[in-house]
């Protein structure tokens, strides 16, 4: 009777044995680890520059522990960590989500100038922009996006520490813009559409202001007039370009002549025939 009472307990406890034993194979189901070792592991990869590492330790926090004491500070470290792994439209998404989950964090102010940030690599686009490439396919729509949003950011956060970075930032971008639209104006020139020109210089000086590239936008306008007769209209952009440039104008003169001089002295006449 004993014996038969032990054969029925093992038969009972058999089952559970077996299911402690199949679930510790090496094999089985990931073993969910604490929140903390998940983030200590994720700062552990960023410290070694393993940010891909990195975001799969953060992403594991943010969804396994969504109000956890880690969670807050997981999703705003996953902006930098994927703008770090040059993901910018992860870096992106991940701001625009955490400003939307947590507006009132102490951190915000970080998520609205990484938004900004990463709507434009700087140098994502570098052999277009230097390339010989055509105007219809020169895109700074990014560029674009990105000074109207750290502009917001600048509005809404002006004592931020990230600041004067954002400003930089910000003189680089517009000055950028600038730059391409007056390219678009140069092309217009070379093909005589004085009109098409002109409004590209126009809305550089009325749209971007203090930009490197006012001066450059003037002499177009001088151009464009001098070319269409617009004699009234030359007068008043001459105006303005000697009041406003006296030195470049100065300076400008001075290379022509030194440029001049150099070319005839280091010219020689064609040698072939």
């Amino acid at each position: 009777m004993k014996l038969s009472k032990n054969i029925y307990k093992f038969a009972i406890l058999l089952p559970l044995v077996t299911s402690i034993l199949i679930s510790c194979r090496s094999d089985g189901p990931e073993i969910e680890q604490p929140e903390k070792i998940y983030y200590d592991q994720a700062q552990r990869r960023m410290n070694s520059n393993n940010y891909f590492g990195a975001i799969e330790s953060l992403e594991a926090i943010e969804s396994r522990y969504p109000f956890g004491k880690y969670a807050e500070q997981a999703q705003v470290e996953l902006i930098y960590a994927n703008f770090m792994n040059s993901d910018n439209d992860a870096a992106h998404a991940a701001a625009e989500k955490f400003i939307r989950l947590h507006p009132r964090h102490p951190n915000i102010d970080y998520a609205y100038f990484m938004k900004g940030l990463s709507s434009y690599a700087r140098d994502r686009d570098l052999l277009i922009r230097i390339s010989d490439t055509d105007l219809s396919n020169r895109d700074i729509s990014g560029a674009k996006q990105s000074f109207a949003e750290i502009t917001e950011f600048l509005t809404r956060f002006p004592d931020s520490q990230y600041v004067p970075y954002a400003k930089q930032r910000n003189i680089y971008l517009r000055n950028m813009i600038a730059r391409n639209e007056l390219a678009a104006a140069d092309y217009y020139l070379t093909i005589n559409a004085y009109v098409g020109a002109i409004r590209r210089a126009n809305y550089v000086i009325e749209n971007i202001p203090n930009s490197s590239e006012n001066y450059r936008a003037l002499k177009i306008l001088e151009e464009s007039y001098e070319a269409l007769g617009y004699l009234e209209l030359l007068n008043d952009v001459r105006v303005v370009i000697n009041i406003n440039y006296p030195d470049e104008e100065s300076r400008q003169a001075s290379n022509d002549r030194s440029w001049s001089w150099n070319f005839l002295k280091n010219s020689r006449p064609d040698r072939s025939n």
